[in-house]
C-alpha cells in the first residue's frame, strides 16, 4: 500500500504540473490577436432552445444586436410551443424582425435532443456559414468578425472558442463556471497547442454547410452524446480541415444553478468521457484533478514529504483553476474561485469514479445507454421507436413542412 501510496502522491506533483502548464498556455493564447476577415460570408447562428435558462433574454439580446458588416441571422429552435423558452423566443422574435427566426422542431433524427433540433434548424438556415451556441452562452461584439477571420483561412474547417463563465450568484452556478474557465478552456487550448488535438465545444461551433453535408449533416450525430466532439474529430479526420481555437472568449451564463444540478451533470459527462477515449487515457485524466490524488496517497502512505505534498496540491491547484478562470474574465485574481476549488475537484472526482463503471445516462428524462465511442442507445429497445423509423419523416411523401414561425 505504501507504493501505490508514492505512486499517487507523485501522480499529484505530475498532475499540479500539468495543470500549471495549460493555464501558462492558456494565458498566452489570449493575448494572441484575431484574424482579419478577408471577406464577410452570411453567417446562421443556430441556437436550440430548451427550458427558460438563466438570463435568456440577454443572452438572446447579445446575439440579435452583434455588429457584423456582412449578413447574419438568428435562428432559435424549440421543440414545441409548450417549452418554457418558447415566449421568449417569440419575444425575441417580436423585437428583432429582420435578425431573428424561430423554427419548431418537426420529428426526430435520433436519441440526442439537441442534434434533434439542429436538423430542423441547419435545414432552415439561409446561410453557409453555421454557428452553433448553446442557450447559456453569450458573446461579445467582435464574436462573428472572429469567426469569419477564422474560417476565412486556408485550411480551417472549424473554429470554436474557450468558455468563461458570468452571472453566477449560487455556489453551484460558481461551480460550473469555475470548472468550464479553470479546466475546460485551458484542456481546450492546450491539447491542441501539446498533443495536437482538437477540442471542440458545442457552445461555439461555427462551420461551413458543404462541410457538414459532406459528413453527412447533423442527422450523422444524432445518436451521439458528445456531437460537437464527434463532428469536429470528423472535421480533421476526414476532411483534413484544421480546427481553429479562438483567442476570443465566450461567456458561460450560469446564475442559480444548484450544487445537485453541477453535480448531474458532471455524472452525465463522466460516462461520456470514458466511452469517448481508452481505458490508459481515462486514467490520466485524472491528473488533471491532483488534490484528491494527494490525499488517497497520504492516507496510504503518512509522513511528513506526504503531507507537504497534499498541502502545496491542496494550495497550487485551486490558485491555477483560479488563474485561468480570472484571466478568461480580464480579471486579476478571483478567491471565491479558489475558495470553491475544493469543492469543486472532490465532486469531480466522484464523477470521474462514476464513470469508470456506469454505462447509462439520464438525460432530459430519458435513460439512455452510452456505447463505446459516445453512441446512445434506449436502456429497453421497446422505450423508443427505432431511429430508421422517426427519421423518415424528414423524406418521404408526406413528409411534414420545416416550420419558420413568423409573429
Amino acid at each position: 500500500m505504501a507504493i501505490l501510496g508514492l505512486a499517487l502522491l507523485t501522480a499529484a506533483v505530475l498532475g499540479v504540473a500539468v495543470v500549471a502548464v495549460m493555464v501558462l498556455l492558456t494565458v498566452v493564447h489570449l493575448r494572441l490577436h484575431a484574424p482579419v476577415p478577408g471577406a464577410w460570408p452570411g453567417i446562421s447562428v443556430l441556437k436550440p432552445l430548451c427550458g427558460a435558462d438563466d438570463a435568456l433574454e440577454e443572452n438572446l439580446a447579445s446575439f440579435a444586436a452583434l455588429p457584423y458588416p456582412g449578413e447574419y441571422e438568428l435562428v432559435l429552435g424549440v421543440r414545441s410551443p409548450e417549452d418554457a423558452a418558447y415566449p421568449l423566443a417569440r419575444e425575441a422574435l417580436r423585437r428583432w424582425p429582420g435578425r431573428v427566426r424561430l423554427v419548431l422542431q418537426e420529428g426526430e433524427a435520433g436519441f440526442n435532443p439537441k442534434v434533434n433540433q439542429l436538423v430542423c434548424l441547419a435545414r432552415a438556415a439561409r446561410h453557409d456559414l453555421l454557428v452553433v451556441s448553446d442557450s447559456n452562452v453569450r458573446v461579445p461584439p467582435g464574436y462573428l468578425s472572429d469567426i469569419a477571420g477564422h474560417l476565412c483561412r486556408p485550411g480551417v474547417g472549424c473554429v470554436t472558442h474557450p468558455v468563461a463563465g458570468q452571472g453566477h450568484r449560487s455556489l453551484g452556478a460558481l461551480l460550473d463556471n469555475l470548472h468550464l474557465g479553470g479546466t475546460i478552456a485551458p484542456g481546450m487550448v492546450a491539447a491542441q497547442r501539446v498533443l495536437g488535438r482538437d477540442l471542440v465545444v458545442g457552445k461555439s461551433m461555427a462551420l461551413w454547410r458543404h462541410d457538414l453535408e459532406l459528413l453527412g449533416g447533423f442527422a450523422s450525430v444524432a445518436n451521439v452524446l458528445a456531437e460537437d466532439h464527434a463532428l469536429g474529430n470528423r472535421l480533421v479526420r476526414e476532411l483534413g480541415a484544421r480546427v481553429a481555437v479562438s483567442s476570443l472568449p465566450v461567456w458561460n451564463i450560469a446564475v442559480e444553478k444548484s450544487i445537485g444540478a453541477f453535480f448531474k451533470r458532471y455524472l452525465r459527462w463522466s460516462v461520456t468521457h470514458r466511452t469517448a477515449m481508452s481505458f490508459p487515457a481515462y486514467l490520466a485524466e485524472s491528473l488533471l484533478n491532483p488534490i484528491p490524488l494527494a490525499v488517497i496517497g497520504f492516507a496510504l502512505r503518512p509522513g511528513a514529504g506526504a503531507a507537504a505534498t497534499l498541502v502545496a496540491c491542496a494550495v497550487l491547484k485551486p490558485a491555477l483553476d483560479s488563474v485561468a478562470f480570472s484571466r478568461l474574465r480580464r480579471e486579476l485574481f478571483s478567491w471565491p474561485a479558489f475558495g470553491a476549488g475544493w469543492l469543486k475537484d472532490a465532486l469531480l472526482f466522484v464523477t470521474w469514479v462514476h464513470g469508470l463503471f456506469a454505462r447509462t445516462v439520464v438525460w432530459r428524462g430519458n435513460r439512455l445507454r452510452v456505447l463505446p465511442g459516445g453512441t446512445l442507445a434506449p436502456v429497453r429497445a421497446a422505450e423508443r421507436a427505432p431511429v430508421t423509423e422517426s427519421f423518415q419523416g424528414f423524406h418521404g411523401p408526406g413528409a411534414p413542412t420545416w416550420s419558420d414561425v413568423q409573429a
